[in-house]
């Protein structure tokens, strides 16, 4: 069974990726496959808006002789991602309490 995934959510798990370190593209697309299935006409899209929003900035870097957009999260973005983080977390709990017969927090 599959779930679908909100634009907040893909984006708090953009910022998650991109929080560990300064990455491209493909790259983040290949990490967040491994936990859902993203394509590229989703996922450049949402980094447009991080961008925008402040949350993300660019640099470029030359890798075998072409040049290469890198993506590094903000302080806006890291105190984004950390609103996120607690938003998952009491999301969780609440869906946990259902599923496992607990009373919601």
């Amino acid at each position: 069974m599959s779930f679908p995934i909100s634009a907040a959510l893909l984006d708090a798990i953009v910022l998650s990726v991109v929080s560990r370190e300064g990455t491209y593209g493909y790259k983040i697309t290949q990490d967040i496959r491994k936990v859902c299935d993203v394509s590229d006409s989703t996922l450049y899209p949402v980094l447009r808006r991080l961008l925008k929003a402040g949350a993300l900035e660019t640099y470029d870097q030359a890798v075998d002789g072409r040049m290469r957009r890198y993506y590094k999260i903000t302080p806006i973005g890291r105190m984004q991602l950390m609103q996120y983080l607690s938003d998952w977390a009491d999301y969780r709990d609440k869906i946990e309490s259902v599923f496992l017969g607990g009373s919601s927090k």
